[in-house]
């Protein structure tokens, strides 16, 4: 079988009127590339850069000229980015639910790939049935499990090695009315070789490929990174390619106890590579940024910064300011959007 998580999102469309995150798709499209671009080098600070300035870095990342423009229109429209004009010259940034969006998600990337805490042996089981004549509401709900970490031993029935916390408990409720059950205990083993093991609900061998293929994609430019010799353009766009990518192992891998899971198990590692290549070409990539936005621009670039993995950990306070500077803890707490302590946002399959 197939993984049964699905890449295309990792970030959700938020259940507002007046934000709709862009649906993830299995390649790079350029409405995310824009939006990692503006996450990684103004999501402390929701700086303003020239519209221009952005097309001309999505470019140098492969996005056709048009491509970009209709992405950025795109974000807008969904409110994704607030637009502002001097003179001739638009200029765009992150809304305030975006970024705070994108912090949560930025954080959830980073401590899903962290050391799982041991495992008490349990499942969890949510047994469900609902008539064919409620498809969007089972649609729903089934997105809503698998952003849960969630997987589908039978129809019907999906299973998690770990608790359903408070708020996901919550999001359930507000799918299901009265046609969901929860159970949490330990497998019966039947010993019969007819018998599904629960962790058979993940394509593990799956997920291990895509953690063999990050690494190999990106460990031969580890080097490189190390001496110095990746700068400008090619920064920007390492640092965009290596995000969307390994942005998705949260949803591929949800964390799955690694009693469950073969020795020598590449979670680990790719989150070191990730690390690795993503704060070691910050500095240059950040000065090819500041760079192009002078291009388009009188006054010096402000607000410019690159994020680095302490950041999406860190995460940002609603307002956008940086929770080191503004005094205070980073929390959930501080975030506008609806999303759960957990880390997760909330997905809506309806694109």
């Amino acid at each position: 079988m197939t993984s049964p998580f699905h890449i295309e999102e990792i970030y959700s469309d938020d259940e507002s009127d007046t934000l709709r995150m862009p649906r993830r798709q299995v390649g790079n499209s350029p409405q995310g590339f824009a939006m990692t671009l503006l996450a990684d080098y103004t999501l402390r600070t929701r700086a303003a850069l020239p519209s221009a300035a952005i097309v001309a870095l999505l470019t140098e990342s492969g996005v056709s000229t048009a491509g970009a423009r209709t992405a950025i229109s795109r974000l807008a429209r969904r409110g994704v980015l607030e637009g502002s004009r001097h003179g001739r010259r638009s200029s765009y940034r992150l809304s305030r639910a975006a970024a705070a969006n994108l912090s949560t998600g930025g954080n959830w990337i980073l401590t899903s790939a962290a050391a799982a805490a041991p495992w008490d042996g349990c499942w969890t089981i949510v047994a469900f049935s609902l008539p064919q004549d409620r498809s969007a509401q089972r649609r729903a709900l089934r997105g809503q499990l698998r952003w849960l970490g969630y997987a589908p031993l039978y129809d019907g029935l999906w299973i998690s090695p770990y608790e359903l916390t408070p708020q996901a408990r919550a999001q359930l409720e507000q799918l299901t009315l009265g046609t969901v059950t929860v159970f949490r205990g330990r497998q019966d083993a039947l010993g019969s070789i007819s018998e599904r093991a629960p962790i058979e609900a993940w394509d593990v061998d799956a997920i291990g490929r895509h953690y063999e293929e990050f690494l190999e994609r990106w460990t031969p430019l580890l080097p490189l990174v190390r001496s110095g010799q990746v700068d400008g353009s090619a920064a920007v766009r390492a640092r965009t390619e290596v995000m969307d990518t390994f942005r998705r192992f949260p949803t591929l891998d949800p964390q799955l106890p690694v009693e469950l899971l073969p020795p020598g198990w590449l979670r680990q590692p790719a989150r070191e590579l990730f690390a690795a290549v993503y704060d070691g070409l910050a500095q240059p990539a950040e000065q090819h940024v500041r760079a192009v936005v002078r291009r388009f621009t009188d006054s010096a670039p402000l607000g410019i910064r690159a994020h680095t993995t302490a950041d999406l950990i860190a995460g940002i306070r609603g307002d956008g300011a940086h929770p080191a500077e503004a005094g205070q803890p980073a929390s959930c707490r501080n975030l506008e959007p609806t999303v759960g302590c957990d880390g997760r946002a909330t997905p809506d399959e309806l694109a």
